[in-house]
């Protein structure tokens, strides 16, 4: 596997051993990989392509009057944070509907716009759950163990929108900038899986090797990454890389991710088959719901550290 490149992977025969084993490789160097072959069709992606650009082209006043609150996290907002400082950027968050407070808001003047993000949400679950199940078998479970997880998964889809920025940054190493704008700060995604399609024009970059790594677009391929969830599972044999989104002064720039999150009642930690008298559980049972809960206060305001799963640590191990 090539130290300097993110591992591109054909999942058209997901659990052929030949593929598996480039999974595990990935997870274990990376935490990121491309996939192609993956199944979701162009026009599906075309689309939501297309009412992106649409969406985040209307006059902030109609974006704003779809912005998402502390209690309903679906809609727009532009004034998130990330390691408690401003992105530069502007999102359109989507899940589906609890019958309660989690209610999607659609745009009245963009028709096309609910069935192109209701699609691609749609198809991006059935790739999620295909990926899971590889990663269960590499952890040395059954293909369908990690399932039971996500029977009410609280997934969503966001949709990111980078303006041109006057005044960008690049810090070396993992630093938060202290003058100018990333458009998203370094982080790990808190959850287990996030899929992630990019327009052509670069912008994420993950750390390795006390490097920044730039993720090339293709055309024909998806960036997945593994979160803070299959982090725990493993044991730490896998672990969350950390990555951020460059600003650019002269060109903007899109992307979809799709975050797959188990259910807001599922307690994780360390799976059985990662444990044992020789490697003890490095984390205590987590809760997913007070998780996500006390992670997403920290998008709205400062609220101090930022929760992370080293909090839940057993030991003093980082490795």
């Amino acid at each position: 596997m090539n130290s300097k490149q993110i591992p591109v992977i054909s999942i058209g025969h997901l659990h052929q051993p030949q593929t598996l084993q480039r999974l595990d490789l990935a997870c274990r160097h990376w935490g990121f990989f491309q996939v192609v072959d993956h199944g979701i069709p162009d026009p599906v992606i075309r689309k939501l392509r297309e009412q992106m650009h649409h969406f985040f082209a209307l006059p902030r006043a109609d974006k704003r009057s779809l912005s998402r609150t502390a209690t309903n996290p679906w809609g727009f907002y532009d004034r998130e944070l990330t390691k408690n400082t401003r992105d530069w950027k502007e999102i359109y968050d989507y899940g589906p509907a609890d019958g309660n407070q989690l209610i999607p808001q659609w745009p009245q003047a963009l028709p096309d716009f609910r069935p192109a993000v209701t699609a691609y949400y749609s198809a991006c679950e059935k790739l999620a759950f295909r990926l899971l199940s590889a990663i269960a078998v590499n952890l040395g479970m059954a293909a369908n163990d990690l399932d039971r997880f996500f029977q009410q998964h609280s997934s969503f889809l966001r949709l990111n929108y980078y303006p041109r920025c006057p005044r960008p940054t690049r810090p070396e190493g993992v630093a938060v900038p202290t003058s100018g704008h990333l458009g998203i700060n370094h982080h790990t995604d808190a959850g287990a899986l996030t899929l992630l399609w990019q327009d052509r024009q670069p912008g994420l970059e993950v750390f390795r090797e006390d490097n920044w790594h730039l993720v090339a677009p293709r055309a024909d391929a998806l960036v997945v990454n593994i979160g803070d969830i299959v982090q725990v599972w493993s044991n730490d044999r896998y672990r969350a890389a950390l990555h951020r989104v460059i600003a650019n002064p002269a060109r903007e720039r899109y992307s979809a991710p799709f975050f797959f999150n188990p259910a807001y009642s599922a307690d994780y930690q360390p799976l059985p088959a990662t444990t044992g008298a020789q490697n003890p559980a490095r984390y205590r049972r987590i809760n997913w719901g007070d998780f996500r809960a006390r992670r997403a206060a920290g998008d709205y305001a400062d609220h101090g550290e930022e929760v992370q799963i080293g909090h839940y640590r057993t030991d003093t191990t980082d490795r």
